[in-house]
């Protein structure tokens, strides 16, 4: 049987909310779901970390070709050489996306989000796009009610997550 598939995105800055990213991840792995991440530093680093603390499977998928351009906890990597198009491949593998601030690349993540109708987690609290992208009026007829949840904490972003994938039925 197939494991649930999150994919986090957020800034690569490195002093990004990342205890709550952290806290997010292990999350993630403690309930037996697979984390898929940009594979690189600040938001995605630290809930790999979070991840991988957890025994969890952490997948990371690099813009460029070089392997060793992944953050040290994850545990797939694969490597696109397609620059911010493996924006795409990060939430077409997911599940549910999981938004914890960002700019330019994490709403380009969430327009994809968007576009692929995957249910998406905007954590608020974090600030950038993953508070912004939940304000913006979109008449697109791919939207559908419930397919995005506000989370203006850690513990309701979990719970945002168990929920979209079915934990506690």
């Amino acid at each position: 049987m197939r494991k649930k598939q999150v994919t986090v995105i957020g800034s690569s800055d490195e002093n990004a909310h990342s205890e709550e990213a952290r806290a997010i991840g292990a999350f993630i792995a403690k309930n037996g779901f697979v984390l898929i991440t940009g594979g690189r530093g600040g938001v995605m680093e630290a809930a790999s970390r979070g991840a991988m603390e957890q025994g969890g499977t952490v997948i990371g998928i690099l813009p460029g070709e070089d392997p060793g351009g992944a953050n040290r906890y994850c545990s797939v990597v694969i490597p696109t050489g397609i620059g911010f198009a493996r924006n795409a491949v990060n939430i077409l593998a997911a599940d549910i996306v999981v938004a914890i601030g960002g700019r330019s690349g994490t709403l380009s993540e969430l327009a994809y989000a968007r576009i692929y109708g995957k249910p998406v987690v905007c954590c608020t609290f974090a600030g950038g796009w993953s508070a912004e992208f939940p304000r913006v009026k979109v008449y697109d007829y791919r939207y559908r009610d419930g397919e995005m949840m506000i989370a203006s904490n850690v513990e309701e972003a979990c719970s945002a997550i168990g929920k979209l994938l079915g934990l506690g039925r």
